[in-house]
């Protein structure tokens, strides 16, 4: 099995690690193993693996920087971490970080292989939707271009560098030119159906996102606020006015 087919546990908890493997063999699945922070990194930055699951509360170096890290090298492995039921300000960080999913500990098997279950499905549709696209097609707003099947964006020339999550919300956004969304509806489809109640997150992005692509991000061109609703993203003729 090669690389692109096994799933990276960073897990201190050797009974934990475990039990994860046991039923990742059930999927099809192989496992590499990491017991701190510091070798985790080490293992994702040098192969490819089709998942990491990233526990929070690690040696060396804790998940948050593993994460970011990851993150800043590669922008599309999927990453699902493990937190504790207390650790509720460093789910929403992890999340902002660029983890995909979390998962509280104690959890069940069951609950695992269905979140893996639904990342791998969600990647899969991701790909589907990108095949079906004009390859050469690009969506242009101004100076603004934005490259779906090439995730790249260009801002008067000028690549744009974002994150997996950021570049999702702007696909979506530029997708639907004129849709207003709230910010759950942003949840739902960029982050998926179980991240109820992490509006900060939303914004948090949608911070970034301006800092990136408005000459002003005080008085934002593309991605506009709809006050009481959420955000839309500018139609192609208000450009032009």
């Amino acid at each position: 099995m090669n690389q692109a087919s096994k799933i990276l546990i960073v897990e201190d908890d050797p009974y934990v690690a475990d039990l994860v493997e046991i039923h990742l063999k059930d999927l099809g699945y192989e496992l590499d193993r990491a017991a701190d922070g510091f070798s985790g990194l080490q293992k994702a930055q040098e192969h490819g693996y089709a998942l990491v699951i990233l526990d929070l509360m690690l040696p060396k170096l804790d998940g948050l920087e593993v994460c970011k890290r990851i993150r800043a090298e590669n922008r599309y492995t999927p990453i699902l971490m493990l937190t504790a039921k207390s650790e509720e300000l460093d789910k929403v960080l992890g999340l902002e970080l660029g983890a995909d999913d979390y998962l509280t500990k104690p959890f069940s098997v069951r609950e695992l292989t269905a979140r893996i279950k639904a990342l791998f499905r969600r990647i899969e549709a991701d790909r589907e939707k990108t095949d079906k696209k004009d390859k050469t097609a690009e969506l242009i707003f101004d100076e603004l271009r934005i490259s779906i099947e090439k995730r790249k964006v260009t801002l008067s020339g000028q690549p744009i560098e974002l994150t997996a999550k950021e570049f999702d919300l702007l696909a979506l956004f530029a997708s639907h030119p004129g849709r207003a969304y709230s910010r759950q509806e942003l949840l739902d489809l960029v982050w998926g159906h179980h991240f109820d109640g992490y509006d900060h997150t939303v914004n948090s992005h949608i911070n970034r996102l301006r800092s990136k692509i408005e000459k002003n991000p005080a008085e934002p061109k593309f991605i506009q606020t709809v006050w009481g609703v959420g955000y839309r993203f500018v139609e192609p003729e208000e450009l032009a006015k």
